[in-house]
């Protein structure tokens, strides 16, 4: 079985409903099993009130927990063009797995909500890419196989460096459909990626 985690940071619920695509559309590939997982909290739950940020019963990953899986999947909100500090501080925890290359040559893709649409949303992907090919990991992005992000019909999120959605300055736009179908694309993508990897290493240790 190719063992897929989509680990996310989601604060008025917008990622969270991306992972929930992502890991749908990685277990659409036969053979899968996902685990959805959220990175900590760092906000004080007074200010986590105030600012109206959602709850969520996820179950919290540790550093240590990415090298039982074969792929990765990020999801991020942007926060001024760059991946929020959780994300940031989460991964910074990661030494012990970069020293031993415990993630090099797993498959690793990136997902991320942003509140406007000239807002950060690419470049947030891609600096979040950097971190992970630091650990060795390989990078998977949203091809154009994907139509749906060529659609010139309404606001559409993400980009071919991985799927995504646009908030609103409020928070208050959904995911759409075409967003969501994304996600599902993306993790379906990741997911073929790593079982054909997970193959070969297998074919190589019974040669």
């Amino acid at each position: 079985m190719t063992r897929i985690l989509v680990l996310y940071y989601s604060s008025y619920g917008h990622v969270r409903a991306l992972a929930e695509a992502e890991a749908e559309g990685a277990l659409s590939v036969a053979g899968t099993l996902v685990d959805i997982r959220r990175i900590p909290e760092t906000v004080p739950e007074p200010v986590r009130r105030a600012a109206g940020y959602v709850d969520d019963d996820t179950p919290v990953a540790a550093p240590a927990d990415l090298a039982a899986y074969d792929g990765i999947i990020f999801g991020t909100p942007t926060r001024f063009g760059m991946m929020a500090g959780q994300m940031k501080q989460f991964l910074d925890q990661a030494g012990g797995l970069w020293a031993k290359n415990a993630l090099v040559g797993k498959v690793a893709a990136v997902f991320a909500s942003t509140g406007s649409q000239h807002g950060g949303h690419e470049a947030t992907l891609l600096s979040t890419h950097i971190p992970l090919m630091h650990f060795g990991m390989l990078i998977a992005g949203l091809p154009y196989t994907f139509a749906g992000q060529t659609s010139g019909e309404g606001i559409i999120g993400g980009a071919p460096y991985g799927a995504g959605t646009i908030a609103g300055a409020d928070g208050s736009r959904a995911p759409t459909e075409t967003d969501l179908a994304g996600a599902r694309f993306q993790g379906a993508h990741v997911a073929r990626i790593a079982a054909r990897l997970a193959g070969a290493d297998l074919a190589r240790e019974a040669a």
